[in-house]
């Protein structure tokens, strides 16, 4: 429902409520405790004359939600009569009668972040308030008031749940000579979100610290840590890295939201093709198949799906992860810590012995994972593993440069997935449009070809911060080795032979003929197509 009809449809609400709040249509309230009425704020949208009158602060503290006047009274909603009094406090601020009605806490929380965020965020203390600044010497006990001031713990938990509310994959906090940024990763890419005052950078990274269990004392080396977080009801886990720069320590916080993590093979966005293919090869009795791509692209994710379908009562699996991202059920997951001496390659050793069936070794980074690995699944297991190459065929080349013995990677390796993650068209706000041939050419395709397709383009809404783009599909490239490939791998042919090979004898499609088939199917546009693929594939002129 787009704002100006939740307006309208607040307004005749309000004009229909008599003195008594529980006469208002029962399809939106019912009565309640204290002749209060329950108000369905999924459906009475908060106004803006309303929102304006409250503070944002203590809106936040007491969890009271402006939602429209009526003949002079201000109406919020409140999670139970126990905030009463916060309501009788509101009238006093705002100098006007405030009336209650009920609603659901859940709701009335994301609400209010939603509404108040930029304005609790503008009425913290600026660059020219009175807030202390902590140099480099600063006393550890200054370190710990600080960030149990009400401002910083405040913007701390604004900035984690408003990167939760907006999907975003990252969070960083970066100090500069005169400022601090925030930006968060949205669908891969960095948006600026806020600038706090640069005063405010050493105790915000302190809360931080605390908050993820690390040494507030140190500001010279880098630092790793852990948040858990229950935002709006979700299960959210934060990785947190600190490292020193010039300007002050820099945060980053990796955000995983474990109720909306993805691991079926269709939701990441395999065609039916390449996912019957993959389903094949993942259910051979042994062998080992690579996911490649360039950090961030999805093939973790991918690997999941994989080991999700394949999880069963009679199927003994084990990962080594670094880190483990998501918990599956049915699957036992080893973290890798190398201060103790668990590598990939320790790890991996140990747990052949464990009796698995699959096992899924989180990255190749060395001749010796390799080699364990490349081992295991000639033993009789399937194991499965990623490489940052930038397609399939360059990942058995990978192998070789890192010292594997040409036969030994020819008779193990049964497939690789090559993939990307690039942005899907909003959906809310994405029309047909007519794409010029300068945006086609260098995709391969030609007006022709695009004749009575459906090609989109988002034109920029609120629900995708105005880029026309909202959440994220992948691009995939699946090259299955047969007899003729192991033969080039012995031979140690380059990866550009093996790629040819595979696209004209075995018909396999490259990520950039994905690209074309999502732009075609108008999921996305040209322009994004070329973002995340390779340049070498890419026609120019």
């Amino acid at each position: 429902m787009i704002r100006s009809e939740c307006c309208v449809q607040t307004k005749q609400i309000s004009e229909a409520m008599s003195s008594d709040l529980s006469t208002i249509d029962s399809s939106v309230t019912r009565p309640i405790l204290r002749s209060l009425a329950f108000v369905d704020i999924a459906i009475v949208k908060p106004e803006p004359e309303a929102l304006a009158l409250a503070p944002g602060d203590f809106a936040l503290k007491n969890q009271v939600l402006p939602l429209f006047m009526q003949k002079g009274v201000l109406v919020v909603a409140i999670a139970s009569d126990a905030s009463l009094s916060a309501v009788d406090d509101l009238g006093v601020l705002v100098d006007k009668p405030v009336r209650a009605v009920l609603a659901d806490p859940l709701l009335i929380r994301e609400q209010i972040e939603e509404q108040f965020i930029e304005k609790i965020l503008a009425g913290l203390p600026s660059e020219d308030g009175n807030f202390a600044e902590i140099d480099e010497n600063a006393d550890l006990a200054d370190l710990q008031q600080m960030a149990g001031e009400t401002a910083v713990v405040q913007m701390v938990n604004l900035i984690l749940s408003q990167a939760v509310r907006d999907s975003a994959s990252d969070i960083h906090i970066e100090p500069y000579e005169r400022d601090v940024r925030v930006r968060y990763r949205l669908d891969g890419i960095l948006h600026e979100m806020i600038r706090p005052p640069k005063r405010m950078h050493a105790a915000l990274i302190s809360r931080i610290k605390i908050l993820g269990e690390m040494n507030i004392a140190e500001r010279r080396l880098p630092q790793d840590g852990r948040i858990k977080l229950q935002v709006a009801g979700r299960s959210i886990d934060v990785r947190v890295s600190i490292v020193p720069t010039i300007y002050g320590e820099r945060a980053v916080m990796r955000v995983l939201d474990k109720t909306n993590a993805v691991f079926g093979l269709q939701e990441v966005g395999m065609s039916l093709a390449v996912m019957e293919t993959f389903r094949r090869l993942i259910r051979q009795p042994h062998g080992m198949i690579l996911s490649t791509g360039p950090t961030g692209s999805g093939k973790s994710t991918t690997l999941y799906g994989a080991l999700q379908e394949l999880t069963s009562p009679t199927t003994n699996i084990l990962t080594i992860e670094d880190p483990v991202e998501y918990q599956i059920a049915g699957i036992g997951q080893i973290q890798v810590r190398p201060a103790i001496g668990l590598t990939f390659a320790n790890g991996l050793r140990s747990i052949v012995r464990q009796d698995p069936d699959i096992l899924m070794v989180g990255e190749i980074r060395d001749e010796e994972t390799a080699e364990i690995a490349i081992h295991a699944a000639l033993t009789g297991h399937m194991v499965f593993s990623t490489l940052h190459t930038n397609d399939s065929a360059g990942a058995v080349t990978r192998l070789l440069d890192m010292g594997v013995e040409p036969y030994l990677a020819a008779s193990s390796i049964i497939g690789v997935v090559a993939q990307r993650l690039l942005r899907r068209n909003c959906a809310n706000c994405s029309k047909p449009v007519d794409e010029p041939e300068s945006a086609l050419r260098p995709l391969g395709l030609t007006p022709n070809d695009v004749k009575g397709k459906p090609l989109m383009r988002g034109a920029g809404c609120d629900k995708c911060q105005g880029t026309g783009f909202k959440g994220r599909t992948g691009l995939f490239e699946l090259l299955v080795v047969d007899e003729a490939i192991q033969h080039m791998v012995t031979e140690r042919a380059p990866s550009s032979t093996i790629k040819n090979y595979a696209i004209e004898k075995l018909g396999m499609k490259t990520l950039l003929d994905d690209g074309r088939s999502a732009v075609l199917a108008g999921r996305t546009t040209p322009e994004e197509v070329l973002r995340v693929c390779q340049r070498e594939e890419i026609q120019v002129g």
